[in-house]
């Protein structure tokens, strides 16, 4: 007698190629919607206002007026660049933005860079000079500001003209700091950056910190001395976060503002050599009751940040860069 057995057909299991492939593709909308704090945040706070600023500068607009708005096409665009006193004012103003950029930028970055080598080791007292580096990081704006116009005064009672009377025996007589046009960009230039060089401290110390220890022993044991490790090893390890710092002080430095404001508002500063497109964008809105020929400049001067910013990051452009 022979018996036929039956193959009995196993369950069917899904690949877990397959059920992995599902699962993944019900989250493929996760990343939008993690960024989508920030890209909300960067439509109501920055695209909105610059495309409320480009509707306004093609229309006459005046703060507190019964008149509507009027439609003028390009004259303020036309103005900014025939009228020559309107000119003149705004191209100085960018003349001493530049100024302060090209001052700041560098001089900050190598400070910064500077300040993280020395914060990053581990030597005595440390902690009381961590504290006092990082200390006009906390202290509001306004506050610094007090302090350097008080450093700045003018006469004897000035701490800088007491310092240098002292110094120098009565010899350097005292000077008005923010008065003056030949020292009022650079005063204001130097309470910048010892106002804001913590910040960008920070961003590099993190980025020491993460440069491998090996490569450090590598080039010990290939006899570099401290110079050469820090040229052949620590400057190529936070290249990246130098240009990073590098652009966003240069951005920083063209939204030169606060400083200039508040140390107007407490005494005398002279305006030619202080002003800046956003002091001057400020007071042709809402002193001058204009506010279509601000926004015109506030197009003018995002476009100009842009090309710089643009410009920069093209330069220093490399594979993996930033």
């Amino acid at each position: 007698m022979t018996t036929q057995t039956q193959k009995i057909p196993a369950p069917a299991v899904a690949p877990a190629k397959r059920q992995s492939s599902a699962i993944l593709t019900g989250h493929r909308f996760a990343g939008p919607l993690f960024a989508s704090p920030a890209l909300i945040g960067l439509a109501i706070f920055l695209v909105a206002p610059f495309v409320l600023a480009v509707v306004l500068s093609f229309y006459r607009v005046q703060l507190n007026s019964p008149r509507p708005a009027r439609f003028i096409g390009f004259e303020q665009y036309t103005r900014l660049f025939t009228d020559p006193d309107l000119s003149a004012a705004f191209g100085q103003a960018l003349l001493n933005n530049f100024t302060f950029a090209l001052s700041v930028v560098p001089v900050q970055t190598v400070l910064a860079l500077g300040l993280a080598v020395l914060v990053n080791r581990k030597l005595r007292g440390m902690v009381v000079f961590r504290t006092f580096i990082f200390m006009p990081l906390v202290f509001p704006l306004a506050l610094t500001a007090v302090i350097w116009r008080l450093i700045y005064s003018r006469g004897d009672e000035g701490l800088l003209n007491a310092i240098l009377g002292l110094f120098s025996g009565g010899a350097l007589s005292s000077h008005d700091w923010l008065g003056s046009p030949s020292t009022a960009l650079g005063s204001i230039i130097v309470m910048s950056i010892w106002q804001s060089v913590s910040f960008q401290m920070i961003i590099v110390l993190a980025a020491l910190q993460s440069v491998p220890t090996e490569l450090y022993e590598a080039a010990a044991l290939d006899r570099a001395n401290k110079w050469q490790q820090f040229i052949n090893v620590t400057v190529p390890g936070i290249r990246n976060t130098l240009i990073f710092v590098a652009l966003i002080t240069t951005i920083f430095s063209f939204r030169l503002f606060d400083q200039v404001y508040l140390l107007s508002r407490s005494g005398s500063v002279d305006r030619g050599s202080t002003e800046t497109v956003m002091t001057q964008i400020i007071n042709t809105g809402f002193d001058n009751n204009n506010v279509g020929q601000a926004a015109a400049m506030t197009v003018i001067f995002m476009l100009i940040i842009t090309v710089i910013a643009i410009i920069q990051r093209a330069a220093v452009r490399q594979r993996g860069g930033v």
